[in-house]
């Protein structure tokens, strides 16, 4: 148990150095236990080819971290945050909804028309392409229990190339948009940087924090027992959520507790005022770097080799239909403005990679034109709030329906 971890925080290291040198890896947003992880599985991968040799890794506190960061996802689920996205929010959630059902459709459709097992199709569906590395890791296991060999290695791979392909689309999809549309001007970026400084829209983002050591302290270990609260209520709801019958995902019954406490119990009073969703944030992405470094160190990648042309294939299609679902669709019912514009990179960002992706894409596009509020109040209200949920349900949905 002890050396899986250490091997995962040492590809997790090696990620943060290959991030710092190599600008390829900065441009294009790819997490830093992505890069790290993939060269310890590509060593590992050699050991197999040269010498036969099989390693295995414990899981123990890679599902650990798990369970901690889709935790930390429940509780960043503020329900009276909606209101400030308005329409757009709602219309960009509905998006979302069908982008992920579609997605499903998609791979399992070509995997049903290759003859190949269905949950090879869920593999590459919208558990990698939506649902990204961290609901690429935590939905592994289980395709696992299902029978699906090697399903850490499919999942983890398709998530890589979303993450790549993501990026590579929605920056330029959002400029072409723009441009085709004549929506906004090329500015400099001192006038790009003024605009976010005059159109800064959360005053949280302006307020200035100064915490002693000890308060500091205070506000990390509210935070970790609250994940551990909710986790250990989550248990409880798991339970329950078996008595249905229905396959969820282990870490659905802690999301949903710390959901409900973070709507419930923590909306005023004193518990309110000494709980900070920042320090749980923090606890969250901390796990989240190092669920992923073990999980990629820990990949298979030989058994990928049956399966390396139909999932090429299936990667393709999901790309092919996010390109043409975000211009001809998402464009339009945005709005056929800029903002809307700027959302359709976002989407492509968070609809083939993960949230990150989405603000990185925005960012660029918005570096060359001009600022704009509305989608910075929204993705990110989607991306923390909505879009892990939504996709749980409807992979949990696919999942009872084909086996």
């Amino acid at each position: 148990m002890y050396a899986s971890a250490g091997l995962g925080v040492v590809a997790l290291l090696l990620g943060m150095f290959f991030t710092r040198k190599i600008p390829f890896l900065r441009r294009y947003c790819i997490p830093a236990p992505v890069s790290g992880g993939l060269l310890v599985s590509l060593a590992t991968l050699l050991l197999y080819i040269i010498f036969g040799l099989e390693c295995s890794f414990d899981p123990t506190v890679k599902d650990f971290c798990m369970m901690l960061f889709f935790t930390s996802v429940g509780f960043q689920c503020d329900l009276k945050q909606i209101r400030k996205g308005g329409r757009p929010l709602v219309v960009l959630t509905a998006l979302v909804a069908v982008l992920i059902v579609v997605q499903n459709l998609i791979s399992l459709g070509i995997a049903k028309g290759l003859a190949l097992d269905p949950l090879v199709g869920m593999a590459s569906g919208s558990i990698p392409m939506s649902g990204g590395h961290g609901t690429s890791g935590g939905f592994a296991p289980l395709l696992e229990q299902m029978g699906l060999t090697g399903a850490s290695s499919i999942t983890m791979a398709a998530a890589t190339f979303g993450l790549v392909a993501g990026s590579l689309l929605g920056g330029p999809l959002g400029e072409a948009l723009i441009r085709r549309h004549h929506l906004a001007e090329p500015s400099s970026p001192g006038d790009v940087l003024a605009s976010v400084e005059a159109g800064e829209a959360s005053e949280a983002a302006r307020e200035e924090r100064s915490l002693s050591k000890e308060g500091a302290f205070r506000g990390y270990l509210v935070g970790a027992c609250m994940l551990l609260i909710a986790m250990a209520l989550g248990s409880g709801v798991n339970r329950l959520l078996a008595l249905t019958g229905i396959t969820f995902p282990t870490y659905f019954g802690s999301l949903l507790a710390a959901c409900a406490l973070r709507n419930t119990v923590f909306l005023s009073g004193k518990l309110a005022s000494k709980f900070s969703v920042g320090e749980v944030v923090s606890i969250g992405d901390i796990s989240l770097q190092l669920f992923l470094g073990m999980a990629m160190a820990s990949l298979r990648l030989w058994e990928l080799a049956s399966l390396a042309l139909p999932l090429a294939l299936i990667l393709a299609a999901q790309v092919l239909f996010m390109a043409g679902y975000a211009a001809f669709v998402a464009f339009p019912l945005l709005g056929r403005n800029y903002d809307g514009a700027v959302m359709v990179s976002g989407l492509c960002g968070f609809g083939l990679g993960a949230t990150p992706n989405a603000m990185a894409n925005m960012s660029a596009v918005c570096f060359k034109y001009r600022y704009a509020v509305n989608p910075f109040i929204v993705v990110p209200i989607i991306g923390a709030m909505f879009l892990d949920i939504i996709n749980t349900g409807v992979i949990t949905l696919f999942l009872n329906l084909i086996h």
